[in-house]
């Protein structure tokens, strides 16, 4: 049986199972509408200071989609590139309220942590206080069996897809992005309990402008 867990009603719904937190239910993504393409990419910048105010739920699920979900349900693509269609980047979200793992299939946030991760997200102050972190995680696994320098040299060009894709509906949206590489990787997948195979690639806060 499904119930609604309330105190995260402002941000997005989770429903609990006897065993507990299931899924963060996403509402379904807007994709029409926003900025010309053109214009999009005249006004596309970094931003390292952001507002304390959340995202709403429905900006939330446009975001998620837009990085990384699935434009073609017929064969499961995805709004970005990966090598060989392997779709070995996993996208984390850390809030306030915990760390999720964006499932693109039912785009739906699964619960992995229920702890505030943001600070370890990255080394630069304004991290631990942007709204959202999303932190970009390559699954080796997924990859087949060449060597991990070439892995590696693919999952860093599929997050730069991802992460372009991020700063595209946030200046369409007129939210503030930047994403990054000062990150302890491997304290980092210490804390998210990461399997080996998984490497930290890169991580992208997230918010609107301070």
């Amino acid at each position: 049986m499904l119930k609604r867990c309330l105190f995260l009603a402002p941000v997005f719904t989770l429903l609990l199972t006897a065993e507990g937190p299931a899924a963060v239910v996403l509402p379904k993504p807007r994709t029409e509408g926003g900025k010309p393409l053109m214009q999009v990419l005249k006004e596309r910048q970094s931003a390292r200071e952001f507002a304390p105010k959340k995202l709403p739920e429905q900006v939330l699920s446009d975001l998620l989609w837009a990085a990384w979900g699935i434009n073609r349900p017929d064969s499961g693509r995805r709004t970005a590139p990966s090598a060989s269609n392997r779709q070995e980047i996993d996208v984390y979200v850390a809030t306030a309220d915990g760390l999720y793992l964006y499932d693109a299939k039912p785009h739906a946030l699964t619960p992995v942590l229920n702890e505030d991760l943001r600070a370890a997200t990255g080394t630069q102050d304004f991290v631990a206080t942007a709204p959202i972190n999303l932190i970009y995680v390559a699954d080796l696994a997924k990859m087949g069996k060449s060597p991990d320098e070439t892995k590696m040299m693919y999952a860093a060009a599929d997050t730069g897809f991802i992460s372009q894709n991020v700063y595209l509906f946030c200046t369409s949206e007129g939210l503030a992005t930047v994403v990054r590489g000062s990150v302890k990787k491997e304290e980092l997948a210490a804390r998210m309990k990461l399997r080996p195979e998984q490497r930290v690639i890169l991580s992208q806060s997230v918010g609107y402008p301070k």
